[in-house]
């Protein structure tokens, strides 16, 4: 009983952080900020499906967190050499 609240209060402080998070991301000052907003609503959101998981009693998220954190990381580094670069992809003519 006390555990389950516990788990209930943990989902909604992380919503609450990505809520704050992607305030973050529409109302950045630069680009470098919009970025870092969006690596920590994945991460949140990689918090969420496990806390959730867990008070499901079940194993069946773990594909999901697993693929999310994988993207994340895609998305951030391509993001990261956006800002860097200008472009993600470098052609060589």
């Amino acid at each position: 009983m006390i555990f389950e609240t516990v788990l209930i209060t943990a989902l909604c402080i992380l919503m609450l952080a990505i809520l704050a998070n992607l305030y973050r991301v529409v109302k950045g000052p630069s680009s470098a900020d919009r970025v870092i907003a969006l690596d920590s609503v994945g991460i949140n959101l990689i918090a969420s499906i496990a806390v959730f998981s867990v008070l499901l009693h079940t194993h069946a998220f773990f594909d999901l967190i697993l693929l999310i954190g994988i993207l994340s990381f895609i998305g951030t580094i391509a993001f990261a050499r956006f800002i860097e670069r200008g472009v993600v992809i470098e052609r060589k003519r």
